[in-house]
């Protein structure tokens, strides 16, 4: 934790989303609460891996959590809770033993055996994997199972408040739900002591004083009595997230745009149990290549796995950072773009004056000046690199960087090298594979000709600036209007794509006789 006072003047009124949510609690905590502290909440459904939503979501809790370090020494917890006593409805078809799992459909995630062999149950195993996942990241939280928050009788208490108001629960939810629901709904799911099975069934009486419900056996017919508490039973979702915020005293928790609806619904029930409901925000849900909304059970989404493989997981936090109420396209040619806007941030940091810091993205995703980066050149760079000099050896490419930039090597700069790897796997799997490379057509020839002469004449100690001027003069040589034809035209016969780098960065970094081959190349 930083040294929050060369910052909490400033963060007092800093715009950043992050200080603007921590505000609200401050707001909430003009002097700090009886539990002595600030709970911040994120939710996780462990039927089936950790996934980028995840992720996004503790990031952003983490980079609120942080903003509000700096605005109050009252002290803070994160809430990793898991949703494990929740029914088994399906069987994922990426688990093994399906037959096996087919048998526990209906039973609480934490009684389902783990097909693979290594926890207790397959919430376990999915527990196990989020914090894994978490623990990965640095993230600091406190992990809790819903099967021991009901079981231990964390939530007896305000379990035994939802009974007392169950009229006015219901009169919540009814609403909301169709004629036939609204038959049969109860905020109670017991779970059956014959066979252990989570039921949604009809609740036949209440005892407010025993602590208890009835309801009808489906199976045998017979009236079954059992207590609210102690893991009897578990609460039907928007309840249990009401009853949740209200027994863990949560301040804090966002949720998707999808739930807006629902966190309204457990707001309202928040009251009815006498709690106040968290702060938070709705943030928009991320699209995929074709615009449509990211769906797990599709598939059609980019895995934290994903993006690993291609930029480091600083550059995967600040797209999480980047405007999260406004949706976004979350896909592999998103990468390249973040990994150098993250960079960018990184490198403007340190003569940035105090204002700027809390605005700047990097200070959010390590919560306080971050580390510096060596990055003589970009990802972007790289990536044409890599392309142009048809091989995917580090060593190969190293050649071309160490020219460009003397005293730079693997071991020295180990961010470069990094970048290096990246760039070699991005452009072997996304960029290579699309690549056409257009012949030029005589107007083009002819400019590319001339850029060709001018760069013999200026010779293989100019720099980047002189090439890139050289580049400029042969397209208004060339007559072309506006310029950003002639760049396209370079970047489509050399390159084989519609974008590229700034050329003068490029020639400086392949060299002066490779980019002249190139051109050769080109014009055959």
């Amino acid at each position: 934790m930083i040294d929050p006072a060369p910052y909490r003047a400033a963060a007092q009124t800093n715009a950043a989303w992050p200080f603007v949510e921590a505000r609200k609690l401050l707001e909430r905590y003009p002097v700090p609460p009886a539990k002595g502290h600030v709970v911040f909440e994120t939710g996780y459904g462990p039927s089936g891996l950790p996934h980028i939503g995840t992720f996004g979501e503790v990031v952003r809790t983490t980079m609120v959590r942080r903003a509000f370090a700096l605005l109050s020494d009252i002290p803070t917890r994160l809430v990793a809770f898991s949703d494990d006593m929740d029914g088994f409805r399906k069987v994922p078809s990426n688990l093994p033993q399906q037959a096996m799992l087919a048998q526990y459909l209906g039973q609480p995630l934490s009684a389902v055996p783990d097909p693979f062999g290594t926890h207790a149950s397959l919430g376990a195993h999915n527990n196990a994997r989020l914090r894994a996942f978490l623990d990965g990241f640095g993230f600091e939280y406190d992990f809790l199972s819903s099967t021991d928050c009901y079981r231990s009788g964390q939530f007896d208490a305000t379990l035994l408040s939802v009974l007392a108001h169950y009229d006015a629960v219901i009169d919540v939810i009814l609403p909301t739900l169709g004629p036939d629901r609204r038959a049969t709904y109860a905020p109670f799911l017991p779970l059956c002591p014959r066979t252990g099975v989570v039921l949604q069934v009809p609740l036949v009486a209440l005892d407010v004083t025993a602590g208890t419900v009835s309801f009808i056996d489906p199976e045998t017919n017979d009236a079954v009595t059992v207590p609210v508490t102690g893991g009897h039973c578990k609460l039907q979702w928007k309840v249990d997230w009401a009853m949740r915020w209200v027994a863990l005293g949560v301040d804090y928790e966002m949720a998707g745009k999808d739930l807006i609806d629902s966190v309204m619904l457990s707001g309202k029930i928040t009251r009815v149990l006498g709690g106040r409901p968290p702060e938070g925000f709705n943030y928009e849900l991320f699209l995929d290549a074709a615009g449509t909304k990211i769906s797990k059970s599709k598939g059609n989404g980019l895995g934290v796995d994903d993006w690993l493989g291609y930029g480091a997981p600083e550059s995967l936090a600040f797209y999480m950072y980047q405007s999260p109420r406004k949706a976004k396209r979350l896909h592999f040619d998103v990468i390249p773009r973040a990994v150098d806007d993250y960079a960018g941030f990184v490198a403007a940091f340190a003569a940035q004056p105090v204002e700027q810091q809390l605005g700047n993205p990097a200070f959010h995703i390590h919560g306080g000046p971050p580390p510096s980066l060596d990055l003589p050149l970009s990802f972007g760079l790289l990536l044409n690199l890599v392309t142009v000099a048809g091989t995917d050896d580090p060593t190969v490419l190293w050649g071309y960087v160490s020219r460009s930039f003397p005293g730079t090597s693997a071991a020295s700069h180990p961010d470069l090298d990094r970048l290096v790897r990246y760039a070699i796997a991005y452009a072997r799997d996304f960029v290579l594979p699309t690549l056409v490379r257009r012949k030029p057509d005589a107007r083009e020839a002819a400019a590319l000709a001339d850029l060709d002469a001018r760069l013999a004449a200026l010779g293989p100690a100019a720099d980047a600036e002189a090439y890139q001027t050289e580049v400029y003069e042969a397209g208004k040589a060339g007559g072309f209007e506006p310029l950003r034809d002639w760049f396209k035209a370079l970047y489509e016969t050399m390159l084989g794509s519609s974008t590229g780098p700034r050329m003068g960065s490029f020639i400086a970094l392949y060299g002066l006789t490779a980019t002249r081959a190139l051109i050769a190349e080109s014009l055959t």
